[in-house]
């Protein structure tokens, strides 16, 4: 939890079960395809950004995603949440704000390629590749200095939500061909993954 080796930690994180379900954005939309602001000093340790955290865990678990930036909720704030198992079985959960990812030198950098799809560009999954390590430096919500490593599977999703938080989704990072066929199977899944959805989140209500 935030980095921090915990005992235990519920199946349905706290957060979760505080937040209020926002709607996810989709491609297209113009708060995915620009950089987010920061945070302001005035705004660690509010209520109001302590909300937007559990908000952002509860989309993230309707939709059973594994991260979430807030721009994907349509917020215009460099924050991002997880909730992943990274290859050896090991639960991460958290969130950062203003997060910075590292340069890594090039003799760190091995690249693996594997099938990534993001909650914004609903259902297909296609082979991307990134480095298999990743570090992220920011702050927690009461503005304290915060450093997450992660490998393997948990990297790649400090990487892609990072990438959001630019501007970018993992579609921008594939060939032109690769965009194509992602946005023209998003359009033949959309209506079931988005019923899916609907129905996570009346079991949401249901666990409350």
């Amino acid at each position: 939890m935030q980095g921090e080796v915990v005992s235990g930690y519920p199946e349905v994180p706290p957060e979760t079960l505080r937040g209020e379900v926002r709607r996810i954005t989709v491609v297209g939309e113009d708060v995915l395809h620009r950089r987010c602001r920061d945070v302001t000093e005035g705004e660690f340790g509010t209520p109001e950004l302590a909300r937007l955290i559990d908000d952002m865990f509860a989309a993230m678990w309707v939709a059973e995603g594994v991260g979430l930036a807030a721009n994907q909720i349509g917020v215009d704030l460099r924050a991002f949440v997880w909730d992943c198992f990274d290859e050896d079985g090991v639960r991460h959960v958290g969130h950062i704000l203003n997060p910075v990812l590292d340069e890594l030198p090039a003799g760190a950098r091995r690249l693996v390629d594997t099938a990534e799809g993001c909650l914004s560009v609903p259902g297909p999954y296609l082979e991307l590749a990134r480095p298999d390590t990743a570090v992220v430096r920011g702050r927690d919500l009461d503005g304290r200095p915060l450093v997450i490593e992660g490998s393997g599977y948990f990297a790649r999703c400090l990487q892609h939500e990072s990438d959001h938080l630019g501007g970018v989704l993992y579609i921008d990072r594939l060939s032109a061909r690769g965009r194509r066929t992602a946005l023209r199977r998003m359009e033949e899944r959309e209506a079931e993954v988005f019923a899916k959805r609907a129905a996570r989140a009346e079991e949401l209500s249901a666990r409350r």
